[in-house]
């Protein structure tokens, strides 16, 4: 048996926002679960062009909801050959009266519980309409198939799952929707021999919160002090504060972190479930403090709450240059379907399924905001962006960096590098269409 696997896009161009060329690891890791006796072929949509008439038996597509129209179109090219599609992923999970209507199967939740399943339907021809995997995983001794990745233009950084999910339940997230706000950890072994394995040095450990059991990772930056890496992941704001907690991500070869700060308005919090943001001043504290560890801070922030305004932005960004954040992004909120977000915002939205709106692209704003129209807090987003990857922006903020930039002496070109790449991935993505180039 013949089984491909695709990655969809976000559409049907190849001119590609490079900033999000990354292995996808999800099929590399369905990949792995795949007996020796079936033959495997990946096109990934994002940086190479799809054969629709190649040999095969199956095809296996990753959607997530920017890429969903573009992954239907892929289904109905392969169906015209007659073969059978399943898709799997996020938006095929949190919209599944949608997706069946597309495909000839979806899967819905993870592979792993139920991989061997389809596996065996596909081998006898008896490929059902769903299959659910409602249980928690075991994600011990499953190591990707990176050999899937072999000639394709990917950023030069190794991605490792360290844990799935995450413990929250932020409203706006996709990932606590799809998760149900779980988290599913790897032994710490089988991290660390991904670590040695890697073909890069510098590592992005893909968790959504790598800190989410503060012990744990503790155990997990002490036992990777000698393997001398570079690392980076996302963290949550809870336990920086923990003085032992970033001496050990300092020592172990932490060289930045995405943290969503989100908003500085306490009412926005509440309403995002994320009372535990508790505004600038502790925000400024933890930046003091990262900093004075040599470690970068990417922040990533939210327009388009009841509470904000154009000051917003002014406020945002006065505090990203003060605290000379190596990388930001001003986003505007975005319902995802399968939130508390989407359906609180139900009465409100300008697009019946804004991701298979053919006038939708990628930088609109999709509901009626409250004190903004949605083209202004889109202008906004994007003014904002632009301003904080100025030139001048960045000679302020790589001056405020220096002690960090001399310490990673490696970073001082690609601080300039990838402010640079930031800003023109700006100027892409506005207008960058959902589905079909416009």
């Amino acid at each position: 048996m013949i089984l491909t696997f695709i990655m969809a896009s976000m559409n049907d161009s190849k001119k590609y926002i490079k900033t999000w060329q990354m292995e996808p690891i999800g099929i590399a890791q369905a990949a792995a679960l795949t007996p020796e006796d079936v033959t495997i072929k990946f096109y990934d949509d994002r940086v190479e062009s799809i054969d629709y008439n190649t040999d095969t038996d199956y095809v296996v597509i990753s959607v997530e909801t920017y890429s969903a129209q573009r992954a239907y179109d892929i289904t109905k090219e392969f169906q015209k050959r007659g073969k059978k599609v399943l898709l799997a992923g996020f938006h095929p999970t949190l919209m599944s009266d949608e997706a069946i209507n597309y495909a000839d199967s979806i899967l819905i939740g993870q592979a792993e519980n139920v991989w061997d399943e389809i596996i065996r339907d596909m081998k006898k021809g008896e490929l059902k309409k769903t299959y659910h995997s409602d249980a928690q995983v075991d994600l011990s001794g499953i190591y990707p198939r990176r050999d899937i990745f072999h000639g394709k233009d990917y950023m030069p950084v190794t991605l490792i799952e360290n844990s799935r999910g995450c413990k929250f339940n932020c409203q706006f997230c996709s990932i606590a929707a799809f998760h149900k706000s779980h988290c599913t950890y790897r032994p710490v072994d089988d991290v660390l021999y991904e670590v040695k394995q890697a073909k890069h040095k510098t590592i992005f450990f893909i968790d959504d919160n790598i800190s989410s059991d503060v012990n744990r990772a503790k155990e997990l930056f002490k036992r990777l002090i000698p393997y001398k890496i570079k690392w980076i992941s996302q963290i949550a704001t809870t336990h920086l504060e923990d003085e032992e907690l970033i001496n050990l991500m300092e020592k172990s070869g932490c060289l930045g972190v995405l943290i969503g700060f989100e908003s500085f308005n306490s009412d926005n919090l509440k309403q995002m479930n994320k009372s535990w943001n508790t505004g600038i001043d502790k925000y400024e504290r933890i930046l003091k403090k990262l900093t004075e560890h040599n470690i970068f801070v990417y922040g990533t922030f939210i327009f388009g709450y009841d509470g904000d305004t154009e000051e917003t932005f002014k406020t945002t960004l006065d505090f990203a240059l003060r605290n000379n954040l190596i990388l930001a992004a001003f986003n505007h909120l975005m319902p995802f379907p399968g939130t508390p977000l989407y359906n609180k915002l139900a009465d409100r939205m300008l697009y019946d399924k804004w991701w298979l709106d053919e006038n939708c692209s990628f930088a609109d704003v999709v509901y009626k905001p409250k004190n903004l129209t949605a083209e202004r807090l889109s202008e906004l987003c994007y003014v904002y962006k632009k301003k904080f990857y100025s030139f001048p922006s960045m000679m302020k903020r790589a001056w405020g960096l220096r002690k960090c930039l001399l310490s990673h002496w490696t970073m001082m070109l690609d601080f300039f590098k990838y402010n640079i790449m930031s800003d023109i991935d700006t100027t892409k993505r506005r207008g960058f269409a959902i589905g079909k180039e416009k």
